[in-house]
């Protein structure tokens, strides 16, 4: 069995919302694909083989081959939101809410955007992979929310 993947082909490490897709941890220097999983989020895709998500730890450097672009919302809800930098930190919010998303970007300018809000299609490599944490704050940052269900 793959490192990481569980007994049905999923990664204990992907957000809730993904339980049900076959899943795996990214590696440095995945070429990866924001997609729509049918699942009600949206979320990475393997280069490989689209219908795998894979699964990104709080603290990966990623980097897109171009600006990234959101879903519209707001007063100018007919318009894509665009995010002016093409480098982004993978995060994760809400931690304490069950029922919400949790993977997030966070861009240089402090920005931090919900991943299923990023539209389709943007194209990201993995630069690097968070450091082992040395302490247990650093942990207790890196840890992904637990389903709870």
């Amino acid at each position: 069995m793959a490192e990481g993947l569980s007994k049905i082909g999923r990664s204990e490490m992907c957000d809730y919302s993904l339980l049900t897709v076959k899943s795996r941890p990214a590696k440095v220097g995945d070429q990866l694909t924001t997609r729509n999983f049918g699942t009600g989020t949206r979320g990475f895709s393997a280069s490989e083989d689209a219908s795998v998500a894979v699964c990104v730890l709080p603290g990966t450097e990623l980097s897109f081959a171009r600006e990234v672009t959101c879903l519209p919302t707001g007063l100018l809800g007919w318009r894509d939101k665009v995010i002016k930098h093409k480098t982004a930190i993978f995060r994760q919010v809400n931690k304490e809410k069950a029922a919400a998303h949790h993977d997030a970007l966070e861009f240089p300018d402090g920005q931090i955007v919900l991943l299923t809000h990023l539209n389709e299609g943007h194209q990201a490599t993995v630069l690097q992979l968070p450091a082992e944490p040395k302490t247990e704050v650093e942990a207790e940052t890196q840890k992904r929310v637990a389903y709870v269900g």
